[in-house]
């Protein structure tokens, strides 16, 4: 498991607060395809299978708290 940026774990956490990708590039200032390029990378360095899957992950193993 790759180690995530500070970036992507910005994100990660919206998503976990249950934000679509919508409303996460407008609270980061992003556009709606950065934010999609980030999930990308959130779900290949997790290994996750989708987004869930990434969520799942990351409170599993504490992701969020480092």
């Amino acid at each position: 498991m790759q180690k995530l940026t500070q970036r992507e774990k910005t994100i990660l956490k919206l998503i976990t607060e249950g934000y679509c990708n919508t409303q996460i590039s407008e609270k980061v200032y992003v556009s709606i395809h950065t934010v999609k390029a980030h999930i990308s990378s959130i779900i290949r360095k997790l290994d996750a299978k989708n987004r869930t899957n990434a969520v799942y992950i990351a409170i599993t193993n504490n992701i969020l708290d480092e």
